[in-house]
């Protein structure tokens, strides 16, 4: 199975380098200043028991030409930030084929949206990843805990041969992978999951364990958490109570140390994924008449974090 995995961040560098350490036929599609860094560093991976340098083969999206890939890749692991979405899918392209099967691991939904007017919704699957990873100032990829699965599923539902197949493969290589029988669902769930995480710890600007400390703080999770398992209900998606007792658990503990990967980009003054994760879910509250008004301001404080530090690409 040739395999393209574009982008080489915390989560697609972290599974792309278990597909190669397992001796896959995998390239990264970079863009330039991430495949020099990779050149000269090598994929490194460390933390939670990994330390490895891996030498990835890499493609930049420069020197895409008809020379370098001469045929379709059987799977896509696409793995890059939503702002850089629209470049990123114009880059793979050359890469679809008729049997190509596509994994976004991007979070919330607006993705599938864009992939499947690109490509139509054949070769598109739905994809999560759980893995808690990030980069650190070299550009090594560091893991912070042990939690790293990876769940796949056609968009309709149910599982396929296509789906077990790439499911066997992840998991040859070291891979927690599971193909999900309702991935829209899984993908809703975890969208309601990160927007609420990253409401307490963006918008207080803490960790949870310092938003947790103050008086009121234990509120916002709880708070957050109704609003979007409220949208996601309405949308077709109910969350699970147990999904919604861990949830609410994660974001009340006393002392802890967990934030999102958005409250990290805002403290490093970083661009987020403010409109992909949550402009486009307030925006379809609105349109199921679901009253937000945590998200809403969450999503304007994230706004004028952005305007503020502008736009990067992947």
């Amino acid at each position: 199975m040739k395999i393209l995995v574009v982008g080489a961040g915390a989560t697609g560098g972290y599974f792309g380098a278990l597909l190669a350490r397992a001796g896959r036929d995998v390239t990264f599609l970079v863009r330039p200043r991430r495949a020099a860094a990779l050149r000269e560093r090598g994929l490194r991976l460390t933390g939670a028991g990994e330390d490895e340098v891996l030498t990835p083969r890499l493609i930049t999206a420069d020197e895409i030409t008809a020379d370098e890939i001469t045929e379709p890749y059987d799977l896509v692991l696409l793995s890059v930030k939503s702002t850089a979405l629209e470049q990123a899918v114009e880059d793979l392209a050359p890469a679809v084929g008729p049997d190509t099967a596509i994994v976004p691991l991007l979070n919330g939904i607006r993705h599938l949206d864009v992939l499947n007017a690109r490509f139509g919704k054949g070769p598109v699957l739905g994809g999560v990843a759980k893995v808690i990873t990030t980069l650190n100032d070299e550009g090594d990829i560091v893991r912070l805990a042990p939690l790293a699965v990876l769940a796949l599923g056609e968009q309709d539902g149910g599982a396929s041969a296509r789906t077990e197949e790439i499911r066997a493969v992840l998991a040859a290589a070291g891979i927690d992978a599971s193909v999900s029988p309702d991935i829209l669902a899984s993908m809703w769930h975890k969208w309601v999951f990160i927007t609420t995480l990253s409401t307490v710890t963006c918008l207080m600007r803490g960790e949870v364990g310092d938003v947790n400390a103050v008086p009121g703080g234990s509120g916002i999770g709880p708070a957050a958490l109704a609003e979007g398992a409220a949208v996601s209900a309405a949308a077709g998606f109910p969350v699970p109570e147990s999904e919604r007792a861990l949830t609410t658990s994660l974001v009340t503990q006393a002392g802890s140390a967990f934030a999102s990967s958005m409250y990290r980009d805002v403290v490093s003054g970083f661009p987020t994924e403010v409109e992909h994760i949550f402009g486009d879910l307030t925006a379809r509250a609105r349109a199921l008449s679901v009253p937000t008004p945590l998200l809403d301001l969450a999503t304007l404080h994230l706004r004028v974090h952005q305007h503020r530090v502008g736009a990067k690409r992947w």
